[in-house]
């Protein structure tokens, strides 16, 4: 039986999407196959890139997509990690039989980062919403129904 496919979606697919992405392919890659996307991809974010390498986990290569990058005709879990993206979820993604789409919202480094004059004063907010998003991660083979 092949491995669950699932998206992460947010809209830049810059920063939460990435990072959860790095984790589930860190955490669960015997698991799922996993993918992040943006309703409207704005590049990768450095200091997620920073933040999750501090944990072990390299997205530096990683590159923001489009849904269509994910061949959305083939997932089976839908995540929208960000209210803009559950709100703006694409219709053929719900409508697609095979696929269920929950949301599970994270906030948003860069916006708790922006009064931050330094990298040091913004990765505390990176790196919490990194552990947040890992813990979530992890909890994703009951969420497919025990991983099948």
């Amino acid at each position: 039986m092949s491995r669950p496919r699932v998206m992460f979606l947010c809209t830049g697919n810059s920063c939460r999407s990435q990072m959860a992405e790095g984790w589930a392919r860190h955490l669960l890659a015997d698991r799922i196959d996993a993918c992040s996307a943006g309703t409207a991809p704005q590049g990768l974010n450095r200091l997620a890139v920073r933040a999750m390498a501090e944990a072990g986990v390299d997205i530096a290569g990683h590159t923001s997509k489009t849904i269509a990058a994910c061949d959305p005709a083939t997932l089976d879990l839908v995540i929208t990690v960000c209210g803009h993206a559950d709100e703006n979820c694409p219709a053929f993604l719900r409508q697609n039989p095979r696929t269920r789409v929950v949301h599970h919202g994270f906030d948003d480094p860069p916006r708790l980062a922006a009064l931050a004059t330094t990298d040091d004063e913004a990765l505390p907010h990176y790196r919490r919403v990194r552990d947040e998003i890992r813990a979530f991660v992890a909890t994703l083979p009951g969420l497919l129904g025990g991983g099948r």
